[in-house]
C-alpha cells in the first residue's frame, strides 16, 4: 500500500497550492480519503474528507470556503485544492486512507497513510 502525497511548498499569503495525493495497493473505491495537518508542536488535525464516491466532502471550520477536495477513482488519486492560503495554513499535510462509507475527523478511523507534504505559507 502506498499513499504518495505531493505539491507542497512555500507559497505568500494570499497564494493557493494544490496538493495530491496518489495511491496504489487497496481498492480505492472501497475507501474514503482524509487529508490532515500537523504544525510543529501541535497535534495532527483534520483538513477535509471525501467519501469513497466523492459525492460528499466534509472540511475543518478553518479552511471551509478557501479548501476544495475532489478525487478521480480511474487515476486512484486525491486533490486538495487550498486557496487563500495564510501563515496558519502552515504544516505538514497527510493523506489518509479509511476502508469506511463517511468521512471521519479521527486519524485513528483510517487505515493508511502517506509519508506528508510540507506548506509553507510565508511573506
Amino acid at each position: 500500500v502506498q499513499l504518495q502525497a505531493s505539491g507542497g511548498g512555500l507559497v505568500q499569503p494570499g497564494g493557493s497550492l494544490r496538493l495530491s495525493c496518489v495511491t496504489s495497493g487497496f481498492t480505492f473505491d472501497d475507501y474514503a480519503i482524509a487529508w490532515f495537518r500537523q504544525a510543529p508542536g501541535k497535534e495532527r488535525e483534520f483538513v477535509g474528507g471525501i467519501n469513497r464516491s466523492g459525492g460528499r466532502t466534509e472540511y475543518a471550520a478553518s479552511v471551509k470556503g478557501r479548501f476544495t477536495m475532489s478525487r478521480d477513482n480511474a487515476k486512484n488519486t486525491v486533490f486538495l485544492q487550498m486557496n487563500s492560503l495564510n501563515p496558519e495554513d502552515t504544516a505538514v499535510y497527510y493523506c489518509a486512507a479509511g476502508d469506511r462509507f463517511t468521512i471521519s475527523r479521527d486519524p485513528t478511523e483510517y487505515d493508511y497513510w502517506g509519508q506528508g507534504t510540507q506548506v509553507t505559507v510565508s511573506s
